[in-house]
């Protein structure tokens, strides 16, 4: 695995870098009101401070097309891929420092499994957005430099990430649903996989320790 860059054109698979934008205010916002772990990930879905900052009603209107959206963050330190989540449209990553965002396709899940091998990586620098399209598999950003951490502004549809509708599954994929508009599969040797979610990941579970 090589680490590429959103700029470079084999990122217009997984989505596209947001131009047009002034994202200032949300990342000094984001600096200011969230702590970034030094062992850990932390996911927080709604922030008052970030959604009351100028770049919300840009990002509704402009990128969402005025549908209600939430502003939070994804924090911490990491180096694995652990597991693969989407939703039933795109997600907005705003990186405050530089981060990796380890990616591949939801066509590519074949009777619920896809090999890690699917999975390709790229630097989001910091003070850029990319938007990640509704078929990109992601899960929590990775580290850019060994030993440090990210912080990264996450906006979806408002809602995103609450607690799961209470429902009768009607097929596999409806198992996968972990949460609000998030449906999700993880490598075995996980904790998300030990808490029930669906084991979909073949092969190793990716570590880019060596590469940055």
């Amino acid at each position: 695995m090589k680490i590429q860059s959103v700029f470079d054109k084999a990122f217009s698979e997984y989505g596209k870098v947001l131009e047009g934008y002034d994202f200032t205010t949300l990342l000094s916002t984001l600096e200011a009101n969230s702590e970034k772990p030094a062992d850990s990930v932390i996911y927080v879905p709604s922030v008052d401070a970030l959604e009351a900052t100028d770049a919300y009603a840009a990002l509704r209107d402009n990128c969402y097309g005025g549908m209600p959206i939430e502003i939070g963050y994804c924090n911490g330190t990491n180096t694995k891929l652990n597991c693969f989540e989407y939703h039933r449209d795109s997600e907005i990553d705003v990186a405050a420092d530089d981060a990796i965002l380890l990616v591949a396709r939801q066509q590519d899940i074949i009777d619920g499994q896809i090999d890690s091998s699917k999975t390709e990586a790229f630097l989001c620098p910091k003070g850029c957005g990319v938007e990640l399209y509704a078929t990109t598999l992601h899960y929590a950003p990775c580290s850019a430099k060994k030993g440090e951490g990210f912080r990264v502004a996450i906006i979806l549809p408002k809602g995103t990430n609450e607690e799961k509708p209470s429902f009768q599954p009607k097929n596999e994929e409806d198992k996968w649903l972990q949460a609000r508009n998030k449906w999700l599969i993880a490598h075995k040797d996980t904790n998300e996989a030990k808490n029930g979610a669906h084991i979909g990941i073949t092969g190793e579970n990716i570590d880019i320790k060596d590469l940055i």
